[in-house]
């Protein structure tokens, strides 16, 4: 089975998890022990950060880590080029 770029949720850790992975304040860091050790979590941080999402724990971050790192890095048109450079050509196999 071949999964494409869009399809990385799939192998997600938090798949079917999502109301866990957007509590209020300080559970947000609870909820980031999720993302240790997923093999897409670079792909759910870009996405985050390239899509201005501003709920929930995406690639391990929190909501106000990811506004810092944005604010501190205005000049990153691409956070899936830098992140995932081989995003173009993700392809996973699955036995």
């Amino acid at each position: 089975m071949t999964l494409q770029t869009e399809d990385w949720t799939l192998l997600a850790k938090c798949r079917g998890l999502q109301d866990e992975l957007f509590p209020d304040g300080a559970e947000q860091k609870r909820a980031r022990t999720v993302c240790a050790g997923c093999p897409v979590r670079s792909e759910c941080l870009a996405e985050a950060l390239d899509n201005r999402i501003e709920w929930g724990v995406w690639g391990g971050m929190t909501e106000r880590e990811r506004r810092q790192l944005l604010r501190q890095r205005t000049d990153i048109t691409s956070w899936t080029s830098l992140l995932c450079p081989k995003a173009g050509a993700y392809v996973a196999s699955t036995s």
